[in-house]
């Protein structure tokens, strides 16, 4: 039995249902059957996307170094004034 995704009509509630062959599903929320199908999302994953989303983790996890070396930089400059 396939999987499908229906909107409905009557009270926009968005589902999914088994459906099989000749069946006719109905809505859960309302029990109408004027539905639309909705079109499936597929993931893709090529290898140029994950050397993008790798490349972007990268990026992201030198930034919040950078974020963490200024911050330690600021805590050590405003305590270490009266050490000397």
């Amino acid at each position: 039995m396939p999987l499908f995704d229906f909107r409905c009509k009557t009270c926009g509630n968005e589902f999914e249902a088994l459906v099989r062959a000749g069946d006719t599903p109905r809505c859960p929320a309302c029990q109408n059957d004027e539905l639309e199908k909705q079109l499936p999302i597929v993931a893709v994953s090529t290898d140029e996307s994950r050397a993008a989303n790798a490349l972007k983790s990268r990026k992201a996890q030198i930034a919040k170094r950078k974020d963490a070396i200024v911050a330690e930089e600021e805590y050590r400059e405003k305590h270490d004034k009266g050490d000397l």
